[in-house]
């Protein structure tokens, strides 16, 4: 008797998910536009935080016009600017996500393995969001011609914003790849 032996289906599906790379990407990470719009909800929570606590508590203590020779060394701008950091990396280490990531549906994603470290925290949310800041913002337009979404923030930590619809999806691919 001889058997046929069937043709190799996950090797198939290996070629074409390899062929389809890119296009995959783009399903799976999240694009400029979500990522935009969830930056906006985060710019408005910490504009809320600094206007209900940080301000106010400025002025109670009299610091609201304190200032190290020049006002962007102000008191104001110190405590907003912590206020801005903190966010982002307290927000990112336990959740994952920023408040307005959460609103879209949109997590942070490690590309180096399974968990986000907490340098890769500190690198995404500290020093490159501070790099993309201090050149008024425009390196987030790369998360626009990345294949994987990624803003320079992104790049120096080898992160990326994934859809969380599609983390199953994209730890299937990953895994298929492997």
């Amino acid at each position: 008797m001889d058997t046929v032996e069937p043709t190799h289906q996950p090797n198939h599906l290996n070629q074409a998910v390899t062929s389809n790379l890119n296009e995959i990407h783009r399903i799976v990470y999240a694009g400029f536009i979500p990522r935009f719009f969830a930056y906006i909800i985060d710019l408005i929570v910490i504009w809320s935080i600094n206007s209900i606590i940080t301000r106010p508590l400025l002025r109670v203590t009299n610091l609201s016009e304190a200032k190290l020779w020049i006002e962007l060394l102000s008191a104001a701008n110190i405590t907003q600017s912590i206020v801005f950091f903190l966010y982002f990396v307290l927000m990112t280490f336990y959740f994952r996500a920023t408040l307005g990531k959460m609103t879209l549906g949109l997590s942070v994603e490690s590309l180096k393995g399974k968990h986000l470290t907490k340098g890769q925290i500190i690198y995404r949310e500290f020093v490159g969001r501070y790099i993309s800041m201090a050149v008024l913002g425009l390196p987030y337009l790369v998360v626009i011609f990345t294949k994987k979404h990624q803003g320079i923030h992104d790049l120096f930590a080898d992160t990326s914003v994934i859809k969380d619809r599609m983390k199953k999806l994209n730890r299937e691919i990953e895994s298929t790849l492997e």
